[in-house]
Protein backbone atom coordinates (compact mmCIF):
# COMPACT_ATOMS: atom_id res chain seq x y z
CA UNK A 1 0.00 0.00 0.00
CA UNK A 2 2.76 2.58 0.66
CA UNK A 3 3.87 2.32 -2.98
CA UNK A 4 0.72 3.98 -4.32
CA UNK A 5 1.35 7.42 -2.72
CA UNK A 6 5.01 7.33 -3.74
CA UNK A 7 4.10 6.44 -7.29
CA UNK A 8 1.51 9.22 -7.36
CA UNK A 9 4.10 11.70 -6.08
CA UNK A 10 6.57 10.67 -8.78
CA UNK A 11 3.84 11.08 -11.41
CA UNK A 12 3.10 14.62 -10.15
CA UNK A 13 6.46 16.42 -9.76
CA UNK A 14 4.83 19.74 -8.83
CA UNK A 15 3.58 18.19 -5.58
CA UNK A 16 6.23 17.80 -2.89
CA UNK A 17 5.82 15.91 0.35
CA UNK A 18 6.71 18.02 3.36
CA UNK A 19 6.86 16.68 6.89
CA UNK A 20 5.40 19.11 9.39
CA UNK A 21 6.65 18.89 12.97
CA UNK A 22 4.23 17.91 15.67
CA UNK A 23 2.39 20.88 17.21
CA UNK A 24 3.41 23.14 14.31
CA UNK A 25 0.00 24.80 14.42
CA UNK A 26 1.09 26.53 17.60
CA UNK A 27 4.11 27.95 15.85
CA UNK A 28 2.29 29.01 12.70
CA UNK A 29 -1.07 30.67 12.81
CA UNK A 30 -2.04 29.42 9.38
CA UNK A 31 -4.59 26.96 10.74
CA UNK A 32 -6.48 29.72 12.54
CA UNK A 33 -6.39 31.80 9.36
CA UNK A 34 -7.71 28.89 7.28
CA UNK A 35 -10.51 28.33 9.80
CA UNK A 36 -11.58 31.96 9.51
CA UNK A 37 -11.19 31.88 5.73
CA UNK A 38 -13.24 28.68 5.33
CA UNK A 39 -15.98 30.15 7.46
CA UNK A 40 -16.02 33.35 5.40
CA UNK A 41 -15.61 31.99 1.86
CA UNK A 42 -16.52 28.34 1.72
CA UNK A 43 -19.05 27.52 4.45
CA UNK A 44 -22.46 26.59 3.08
CA UNK A 45 -21.41 27.25 -0.51
CA UNK A 46 -21.73 25.02 -3.54
CA UNK A 47 -19.59 25.79 -6.55
CA UNK A 48 -20.33 24.82 -10.14
CA UNK A 49 -16.86 25.49 -11.53
CA UNK A 50 -13.38 26.63 -10.46
CA UNK A 51 -14.16 30.21 -11.48
CA UNK A 52 -16.78 30.47 -8.74
CA UNK A 53 -14.27 29.20 -6.18
CA UNK A 54 -11.76 31.82 -7.34
CA UNK A 55 -14.41 34.55 -7.12
CA UNK A 56 -15.47 33.48 -3.60
CA UNK A 57 -11.81 33.43 -2.58
CA UNK A 58 -11.24 36.92 -3.97
CA UNK A 59 -14.31 38.36 -2.25
CA UNK A 60 -13.53 36.72 1.10
CA UNK A 61 -9.89 37.85 0.96
CA UNK A 62 -10.95 41.43 0.22
CA UNK A 63 -13.42 41.37 3.11
CA UNK A 64 -10.86 39.94 5.51
CA UNK A 65 -8.27 42.53 4.43
CA UNK A 66 -10.64 45.44 5.07
CA UNK A 67 -10.93 44.54 8.74
CA UNK A 68 -7.47 43.09 9.28
CA UNK A 69 -5.89 43.60 12.68
CA UNK A 70 -2.77 42.17 14.27
CA UNK A 71 -3.34 38.69 15.64
CA UNK A 72 -3.37 38.61 19.43
CA UNK A 73 -2.17 35.36 20.87
CA UNK A 74 -3.98 34.21 24.02
CA UNK A 75 -6.56 36.00 26.10
CA UNK A 76 -6.67 39.76 26.37
CA UNK A 77 -5.57 41.31 29.63
CA UNK A 78 -8.39 41.83 32.13
CA UNK A 79 -9.68 45.36 32.51
CA UNK A 80 -8.52 47.13 35.66
CA UNK A 81 -11.10 47.38 38.40
CA UNK A 82 -12.57 50.81 39.02
CA UNK A 83 -13.05 50.23 42.72
CA UNK A 84 -11.38 47.62 44.76
CA UNK A 85 -13.29 46.47 47.78
CA UNK A 86 -11.46 46.74 51.04
CA UNK A 87 -12.50 44.70 53.98
CA UNK A 88 -11.57 46.26 57.28
CA UNK A 89 -12.05 44.21 60.36
CA UNK A 90 -12.26 46.09 63.62
CA UNK A 91 -11.88 44.32 66.92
Amino acid sequence: MPEIPRQWLTDHPRIQQVFIPKCACRLNLHQAWWRIFRRQALAGQTFANPGEIAYATTVATAQLNTRARPWIWGRPAPEPRQRRRRFIYLL
